[in-house]
């Protein structure tokens, strides 16, 4: 893995970090028998990082918008499962997690938001 290219994008560190953090928390949630959930945030929580990552080697602008769109709803999809977590009984701990994955809809929100003014503005240029 070369280290430099996460350290230089914060929204492929943040969905890299984010990703070991899911997997650590899905682990517990297997250990505690709790495998349907463990798998769909599983699933869908290292998938951020995967479309925020294919999305660097995007075919055109157009398509590195997408692929970050996909980003986008993958951490809507695991801020679901989060929640469930979080207000289901008996489940461990994941408030760390919710925290992580606010930053990272931030930080998806900026890129997606100035994709597509510079799309639009290259556009009537």
């Amino acid at each position: 893995m070369k280290k430099e290219v996460f350290d230089k994008n914060p929204i492929l560190r943040l969905s890299f970090d984010f990703s070991l953090m899911v997997i650590e928390y899905c682990e517990k949630l297997e250990a505690e028998k709790r495998y349907v959930i463990a798998r769909q945030l599983l699933k869908s929580g290292t998938s951020v990082g995967a479309n925020a990552m294919e999305a660097q080697n995007g075919e055109s602008k157009a398509d590195f918008i997408h692929k970050m769109k996909i980003a986008a709803k993958e951490a809507e999809e695991s801020q679901y499962w989060l929640w469930l977590c979080q207000h289901a009984e008996n489940y461990p701990d994941c408030k760390i997690l919710i925290d992580k994955l606010e930053e990272i809809n931030k930080v998806l929100g900026k890129i997606l938001a100035t994709s597509k003014r510079k799309s639009l503005f290259s556009f009537f240029v």
